[in-house]
This record gives C-alpha cells, structure tokens and sequence, in this order.
C-alpha cells in the first residue's frame, strides 16, 4: 500500500495506541512514525513505526471509518480472528498484533506491516513486477487453497455464513436486498437474477473460509512475487468456487483484459497453483456462475458506493464516480452470460 500526503495522527489516537501496546507488552513504546496508506473504501489505514521496549515494529493499523462499506463488512474483532487463523494456517497474511475495541469508540487493530505494491493498475503494469506477474496468478491459487483449508471450527459463530440456505442462493438473496435499498433499477440486474437462479451450483460437500474480496488490490506483490494477502473485512464462510471467480471479474484486470486472472495472468494458472497447493477439486461451471454473480454483485455495489457519496454518508469524489462505473460493469455481466448461454 502506498503513503499519500495527509493530516498527521490524531494526537488523541497516537496516545491511546501507545497505550494499548505498553498494557499489553509491559514495555516502554514510542510512536516513532506515522503515515496514512492510499487505497481502502471502508477503512482509514496507516503505516506506524513503533520502538517497543528495545525492539522496533513496522505496523499498520486497521481502523473504522464513519460507515462501512456494506452490511456484511466485518467488525475489527471478526476480521483479527480470520487473519490470526489464516498467520497460523500459513497463508501469507499480515500478522495480528494489537487489537482495541473501546466501548462507543472506533475500533481498531495493528497487523505486521509488509513491503510491496498494492494498488492494483501499478502491479498489472509496472515493469519492476514483471518477473512477479509472471507466476502471480499461481501463486494466488496456492495462497487460495491455504485459505480455504482453514480449519471452519475456529471461525464458526465468528464468521457470517450463508444460514440454512447454499452459498449461491444467499448471494443472490444478498443482491436483491442491495438492489431494493437503491433508487437505481436496472432490467439487466432482474435479467441475470433469473439467470443466476436458474442455474445455482449445488452446495460445497462442506463450507470453507473464503477471503470474500480476493483480487488484484487486495494483494501486496514485490519484485519477488506475491508478499501478503490484505483486506480481510468480507470474509465468511462459503464456496471456495467464489473465491476463484472474484478475480477474474474484469474490473480487476485493469484494462489488461487478455489476462482473465486480475490482468496478471490465465483460469488455467490459477487452478494449477491451486491444486498443487492441496485445493479442492475445481468445478468450472461453478466458477463461471460466481464470476457472472461477482459482475452482478459488483455492478450493484458500485451505485452502492455512490450512495454513501450522495447521501453525504461519507463525501468522496471517489465514490460518486462508482455509480457510473456500473454501466461497464453489466455490459460484462451479459457478455458473459450470452457466452454461457
């Protein structure tokens, strides 16, 4: 993630982190230095280097914002739990470190910090990451089958599920609960409902964790390949299928569209990396209806997005120029549909 010029931490936070970190460790701490970190919609996020008694800790904090990005965001203590199994699992996740949930104050958690890119049209087109690119789409199918053999036993109860319905019918039930809170109606939005519902996967023999948001942007790559696996805040408990098919939705190929895997790189690497990292058998049907879903889903939240701009929720030009990002959204929404169909 990327430092941008902006207001300095808030003293009154700056006291309260050192605060937690010296009850928690019984070491003297000195906040050394803060930055705030571009890219996020629901999170304000900063770089922080703090000396911890004799040790220096490079760390980012993770805190609320004003509103979240919808109804499914996890809370600050849900998402430090999914990314403390994931550390342990091995999947290549920040570390959790410090985590503060203050009663009517904003929450807020330090992870390990590391180096690398993330914003995504600078890691599909930076000639310093080409040699990354090369074996990134494997390396996301390895990190994906580590994600989704974390143990559910551990999540269960922390993590929101699909409750007794499958995995495809909640997304689809969660899309058309979006749609209803917008003064935007589309016939192409009621066109792929009645697609998607007609032709639902069947369940997962068994749910798995999915990352729930994992795509180029969400990843932090260096020179040498993949680094961390970022965002956790749309985990949940799922079909891994979802997890596959969110990156090959083409907005996150950034404008690299002959790479249908983020722009980086094949399906067919993906699954590669996948399976010799011990993933699930990989149904591709499966995949595809998750990827015309996840065109679907983005596409609404989108003019979602635009809401929280427009209703004065959340002022940003940013998110205001969402809403008109839909549009090229469910034109590949149908394509996809009219090559299925």
């Amino acid at each position: 993630m990327r430092e941008t010029s902006a207001p300095q931490l808030p003293p009154a936070l700056a006291d309260e982190i050192t605060a937690v970190v010296r009850d928690a460790t019984g070491h003297g701490v000195t906040l050394l230095r803060a930055a705030p970190l571009a890219g996020g919609a629901s999170m304000e996020t900063w770089s922080l280097d703090l000396q911890v008694g004799d040790d220096p800790e490079a760390l980012v904090l993770r805190r609320d914002m004003g509103a979240n990005m919808h109804l499914e965001a996890l809370t600050r203590a849900q998402e430090f739990a999914a990314l403390k199994s994931a550390a342990a699992q091995g999947v290549r996740a920040p570390r959790p470190r410090w985590l503060h949930t203050p009663e009517g104050g904003r929450h807020w958690f330090l992870m390990d910090r590391h180096e690398g890119e993330s914003v995504g049209r600078r890691v599909v087109k930076l000639p310093a990451l080409a040699a990354a690119r090369a074996g990134l789409a494997g390396e996301m199918g390895e990190q994906l089958a580590r994600i989704h053999r974390i143990p559910t036993a551990e999540l269960t109860g922390v993590l929101p599920g699909p409750g007794a319905r499958t995995p495809a019918a909640h997304a689809l039930a969660q899309t058309r609960d979006a749609i209803a809170t917008l003064p935007v109606r589309d016939p192409a939005w009621s066109y792929a409902l009645r697609w998607l519902a007609a032709r639902e996967p069947a369940a997962p023999e068994g749910l798995a964790v999915v990352h729930g948001d994992f795509r180029v942007g969400n990843l932090l790559v260096a020179p040498d390949g993949l680094r961390a696996v970022l965002d956790w805040e749309f985990a949940h408990l799922g079909d891994p299928h979802e997890d596959l098919a969110w990156p090959m939705v083409r907005d996150w190929r950034f404008e690299c569209d002959a790479l249908r895997v983020g722009g980086v790189g094949s399906p067919e690497a993906l699954y590669q990396g996948y399976r010799d990292a011990g993933g699930g058998a990989v149904n591709e049907s499966a995949v595809a209806w998750w990827e015309v879903c996840g065109n679907l889903r983005w596409a609404v939240i989108c003019h979602t997005q635009a809401a929280r701009h427009l209703t004065g929720a959340d002022p940003s030009v940013e998110l205001a120029s969402l809403g008109r990002k839909s549009a090229e959204i469910t034109w590949e929404m149908l394509d996809r549909i009219k090559a299925l169909t």
